[in-house]
């Protein structure tokens, strides 16, 4: 059996059986938004990065946001992580909402996240060694000096950096790209964190150590519970990795669903065409090519009124897509898509 379809069977069990235990993060409409200011004319408008979204992530869930460039993800990304406060709206980890903590509670909250850049040699000191790297958030965090060692240790071999004394005295330059990510994964591992954030975290890596880079993540899901949020703009590969799909477009969620439920039957014109617009690297699950909607991504300082897809889409109704903004319709059970297509 191959890989794709035992990830593909594995979806299937979680969709259908629902195993999880509760939602550790919950988002209830976020708002996160930037001044423009133009020198000597005070406020010249707001870049609505992310603009009313809502969903809650399961323990020991996995989860997917795609989108095009610009479309919000990373916003939200740093917004769940703590470097962005909202606008309006809450976020909260297993109970702690961002907006409302001091220094000392966000640092706390923080150890509770672990973040995967997209990156790893950009992401990792050059000057530092990895076990200097791997150290220095339990040094922050007051970690005992005699337990530091040991979970060291216990971090790089979970992430398969072994033998452990051939990587702990080595710079990031020494390491091939695979290794430093999973240098980067082991940093985010360290303080056995609820949550784990990975943006774009193959993107940067050789076709040949992608898969490996994702079966590691998804093996660490599965053996510490933890939820984790997957940002990309590749939907060629979220099948592979995650149990929902949540998809992002100028600042909204327009369409959320089972992985499966999703790649088989999307519902949003703007899902359809990024699945037009994306290769899947087995070919069994090539389709007939699609025509994507011509067109950009809108302006985020003076959004589209009513649906924000509606001056791209080839199947907008006139007289009430450039209106009125659609609300979350459910198709099918978990399948939610916020266009008048659906009422």
């Amino acid at each position: 059996m191959s890989d794709s379809t035992m990830v593909e069977e594995q979806a299937i069990d979680t969709e259908e059986t629902g195993q999880h235990n509760g939602a550790m993060l919950q988002i209830r409409d976020l708002r996160v938004w930037f001044e423009l200011r133009r020198f000597g004319f005070g406020r010249a408008g707001w870049v609505r990065a992310v603009d009313g979204v809502n969903f809650d992530l399961l323990h020991g869930e996995a989860i997917a946001i795609v989108g095009e460039s610009g479309c919000g993800k990373s916003t939200l990304m740093k917004t769940i992580l703590g470097l962005y406060q909202p606008t309006d709206g809450k976020v909260s980890v297993q109970g702690d909402a961002v907006g409302k903590l001091g220094s000392v509670g966000l640092k706390e909250y923080r150890s509770k996240i672990g973040y995967v850049q997209q990156d790893p040699f950009g992401a990792l000191p050059p000057f530092m060694t990895v076990r200097a790297i791997l150290e220095e958030p339990l040094a922050i965090n007051n970690v005992p000096v005699h337990e530091r060692a040991e979970r060291i240790k216990k971090a790089m071999v979970e992430v398969k950096l072994t033998p452990v004394d051939d990587f702990l005295g080595k710079f990031p330059h020494m390491l091939s790209g695979g290794q430093q990510q999973r240098v980067v994964i082991a940093r985010a591992m360290i303080l056995q964190p609820a949550l784990i954030v990975a943006d774009e975290p193959v993107s940067m890596l050789d076709a040949s150590v992608r898969v490996e880079i994702l079966k590691l993540l998804r093996a660490l899901q599965e053996s510490h519970n933890l939820a984790v949020i997957y940002i990309t703009h590749d939907l060629s590969t979220v099948r592979y990795f995650s149990e929902r799909i949540f998809v992002m477009y100028a600042g909204k969620l327009v369409e959320k669903a089972p992985v499966l439920s999703l790649l088989r039957n999307p519902e949003h014109p703007y899902t359809h065409a990024l699945l037009a617009a994306s290769v899947d690297p087995d070919a069994r699950n090539a389709s007939s090519l699609r025509e994507v909607p011509p067109g950009e991504p809108p302006s985020l300082v003076h959004p589209p009124s009513g649906c924000r897809f509606h001056p791209r889409c080839p199947k907008r109704i006139e007289g009430l897509c450039a209106e009125e903004e659609p609300p979350e319709f459910e198709s099918h059970p978990g399948h939610l898509t916020a266009c008048w297509l659906y009422k």
